[in-house]
């Protein structure tokens, strides 16, 4: 179990970093979720780690969930059964089966790889649970993504981490920007800053009041939004009514660019800029394609002179993908 020991200790904060002033006229931080010391880190191993628990506790000897050839949910829980000596099966949308460096890790994990028409997902992830069930196994099912009450938990612990620097720093950020996929992650963020408390900053300012952007990487606004308002609400549970304010749940799709994995030269560029600037590998999919919306929309939004937090949530396998296009 030594290597997965950080999941029963607890992940320790994640650092912030300052970057180069060459994105815009703001002040750039970045927290770097993907130096978790687990499988490439990122927000999916912080909401493995929430799992893992469960499914300890659930006695489970085979660990399922759903996502793409590009997941890095898949990649780390694939990873995650691999040392706890758990099998795993992956239900994947058979559309899209190009062989990426995330597949090529699932598989080296020795997980199960079962594709399906993306319209007969749920349906055979129900067949799959029973299959299991009828031979005596005891399967553990997680959401893609990490959706659910665990994940957000994770996240939650994200925003604890932001307001501590705050507070020891002085550094009050004025927006938090992230990659919002399946909205966990920004639920988490967003019922974190709910819950906490209004402390002032060394310098004077008051924390928990930044303005938490998701930048959509696949979904539209309106649908993409209320899945992270039913998480909110799911998670904060009878103090949603007193807590919940539409302010604090901001989710545009201005930057989607037509959906999941698709990507402009203009970001590939700022993927580029950011690794040869900061030395941070980002991914067209997720992290660069947030960050570069990030910068579109402080830009459109005429917004300067302000401390901007951007999230990394991981995926540098990915970064390796890019490498390989033109």
């Amino acid at each position: 179990m030594k290597q997965i020991a950080l999941f029963e200790q607890g992940i320790d904060p994640t650092p912030i970093v300052e970057m180069s002033g060459d994105y815009g006229d703001n002040h750039y931080y970045i927290k770097r979720e993907d130096m978790i010391p687990f499988s490439f880190g990122g927000n999916k191993a912080r909401k493995a780690a929430e799992f893992y628990q469960e499914i300890k506790a659930a006695g489970a000897d085979v660990v399922m969930t759903y996502g793409s050839n590009s997941s890095n949910h898949c990649r780390i829980i694939a990873n995650m059964a691999a040392a706890m000596g758990l099998a795993c099966h992956i239900i994947s949308p058979e559309e899209n089966r190009e062989i990426l460096y995330n597949t090529r890790l699932v598989e080296n994990f020795g997980a199960v790889i079962e594709t399906c028409p993306v319209t007969e997902v749920s349906q055979t992830i129900d067949r799959r649970i029973e299959a299991y069930k009828q031979e005596g196994r005891k399967p553990y099912f997680i959401m893609g993504g990490g959706h659910g009450n665990p994940g957000t938990r994770a996240c939650v612990n994200t925003y604890r981490e932001i307001a501590a620097y705050e507070e020891q720093t002085g550094v009050c950020f004025d927006y938090i920007f992230h990659a919002s996929g399946t909205g966990t992650t920004q639920a988490g963020l967003v019922s974190g800053q709910l819950l906490t408390e209004s402390a002032r900053c060394k310098n004077g300012k008051k924390a928990g009041n930044q303005k938490i952007i998701g930048i959509s990487i696949a979904r539209e606004e309106a649908r993409g939004r209320e899945v992270v308002r039913q998480s909110i609400e799911e998670y904060l549970g009878d103090a949603y009514q007193a807590l919940y304010r539409e302010d604090a749940l901001v989710f545009t799709d201005a930057y989607r660019m037509g959906g999941y994995g698709k990507y402009t030269q203009d970001v590939k560029k700022t993927i580029e800029a950011v690794m040869a600037k900061d030395g941070i590998p980002m991914d067209s999919t997720y992290v660069g394609k947030a960050f570069h919306g990030m910068k579109c929309y402080l830009k459109e939004h005429q917004i300067q002179g302000k401390n901007i937090l951007f999230v990394h949530t991981g995926g540098t396998p990915l970064f390796f993908d890019l490498l390989d296009k033109e």
